[in-house]
């Protein structure tokens, strides 16, 4: 994947880049002029899920894409994307997950939702994650995104569960419908931050075709094994 050429920058976006360097969301390292969200080795050496590997088939939604193995780099970015409050990431890794959606799903939707946080877990982390993939890659596909669901019940953080099975009771009937007239009769793209299992995806895409949803595709930034 290359990296996005940007227009001539403003006075203030001068500024900023020299105050605080643009840096890559990965490792860290200083970007180079004219280089957008991650450097040359990053684009080079990270564990990008190539042809088939970026398509994950659900029991309930219908594909998920997903551009990054979760591993390595990827997920050391994603732990300080998530738990240390850098969520200005949000940006660059909604258009890597842009590339993917365009490349494996391009016309196939009409909504971009996302899966939501309990309100007890969003006022802790200060920021829904999914919900700022959800807009950034909207924003890059120039594509409508809107909240369809809202997470009733606060549960276990699934990642701390090992078995499916656990995974699928911890998030059953966790999600609830905000705005049935955004849902029925769309096609949606669902988008969450890792894909483990799956568990999560099917139960809130369970929650959408029961909405009268017809179709959910979902996407995520990165797919664990």
């Amino acid at each position: 994947m290359s990296a996005a050429g940007g227009e001539r920058p403003s006075l203030c976006g001068w500024l900023a880049d020299l105050l605080f360097p643009p840096k890559c969301v990965f490792c860290g390292g200083l970007l180079p002029d004219g280089v957008r969200d991650l450097c040359p080795k990053c684009q080079r050496d990270l564990p990008w899920c190539a042809g088939q590997e970026a398509l994950r088939f659900g029991e309930t939604f219908a594909l998920c894409v997903s551009p990054l193995h979760y591993r390595d780099q990827v997920r050391t970015s994603f732990h300080r994307y998530k738990f240390q409050g850098q969520s200005s990431y949000a940006g660059p890794y909604g258009r890597l997950m842009a590339r993917c959606i365009q490349t494996h799903l391009d016309g196939q939707y009409d909504l971009i939702t996302w899966v939501p946080l309990s309100r007890r877990r969003r006022r802790a982390r200060g920021y829904d994650q999914a919900m700022l993939l959800a807009e950034a890659a909207g924003r890059a596909l120039d594509r409508p995104v809107a909240g369809t669901l809202t997470k009733g019940r606060h549960t276990a953080a699934q990642s701390g569960l090992d078995r499916e099975e656990d995974r699928r009771i911890n998030i059953r009937g966790a999600y609830q419908i905000a705005d049935p007239a955004l849902v029925r009769g769309k096609r949606l793209l669902l988008v969450d931050d890792i894909i483990t299992t799956g568990s999560t995806l099917s139960e809130a895409a369970q929650t959408l075709y029961g909405a009268g949803a017809v179709k959910i595709f979902c996407a995520a930034l990165a797919r664990a094994h």
